[in-house]
């Protein structure tokens, strides 16, 4: 419990920390970091022997590479128009999604429902809404999703850590431009390229090793409900570290998000 506690803590306050470096990176400077961050992380754990790669499991270890970088530059994109909070609880519907279609039960059914009535109230219409930056965090759900699914397949086609290693360089190897580019045109500071680190360890490094421990002593199931409890502490390190605050409104949509995924999961478990 611990562990999943400071998995979840880790990655929430690793987000807020890199949003301060947006003022001076922007959004894809971060993320760039993050990527160089993870592919050595991975790289170390992983130690995938690229040569032996046959074209069958290059094919979704690039489709793997493409989509983790979507995810988190629409993720940290969102998060500098919408907040932390709404940001990560727009992106938890993928992982969402997949559950409850992979069930076919009149329980799933209404937490469907439910789950979509908090989406809705979450991107109801306002004088303030940034529909751009919901837009993204919608998108950073279907690449999660489609992580998810991705990374079942490279699970199935190549041993280990090695394919999500792969990707995690090749994702890395993209941005490299990107973070050539950025210190040619804007010298960083050394607080803001901190900041990103800061970020890609806590986001990336802590989250995947704790993962990887608690996976083998927590049922999945219990794993699954725990995971649900991130939009809410995403929205709480938000509010008190970056002063982001919501209404009660908000507040009950992300409530009702996080609750049709532990009420699907603790069905499912009886």
């Amino acid at each position: 419990m611990a562990t999943m506690a400071g998995s979840g803590l880790s990655n929430q306050t690793g987000a807020a920390i890199g949003s301060l470096a947006f003022p001076v990176l922007g959004p894809v400077g971060v993320v760039a970091v993050r990527q160089y961050v993870a592919a050595l992380v991975l790289l170390a754990v992983g130690r995938p022997r690229l040569r032996s790669f046959t074209r069958r499991q290059w094919g979704p270890v690039l489709l793997l590479a493409l989509v983790f970088g979507t995810m988190n530059l629409s993720l940290y994109t969102a998060i500098d128009r919408i907040g932390l909070g709404l940001a990560v609880t727009l992106e938890f519907l993928g992982p969402l999604a997949i559950a409850l279609a992979a069930a076919h039960r009149r329980i799933d059914a209404c937490c469907a429902v439910i789950a979509a009535g908090g989406a809705v109230t979450l991107m109801r219409p306002q004088p303030s809404t940034d529909y751009l930056g919901m837009g993204l965090g919608l998108l950073a759900a279907v690449c999660w999703a489609s992580y998810i699914l991705l990374n079942r397949t490279v699970g199935r086609r190549i041993p280990g850590a090695q394919g999500s290693a792969a990707a995690a360089a090749v994702s890395a190897v993209v941005f490299l431009p990107v973070g050539v580019a950025l210190v040619l045109r804007h010298p960083p500071t050394a607080e803001a390229v901190g900041y990103a680190v800061v970020a890609g360890v806590l986001s990336s490094a802590v989250p995947y090793l704790a993962d990887l421990f608690t996976l083998r002593n927590v049922p999945p199931a219990a794993f699954g409900l725990f995971m649900s409890v991130n939009p809410v502490l995403a929205a709480l390190v938000g509010w008190i570290g970056l002063d982001q605050g919501l209404g009660l409104v908000d507040w009950s949509a992300i409530a009702a998000v996080v609750c049709a995924n532990a009420l699907s999961i603790l069905a499912r478990r009886r």
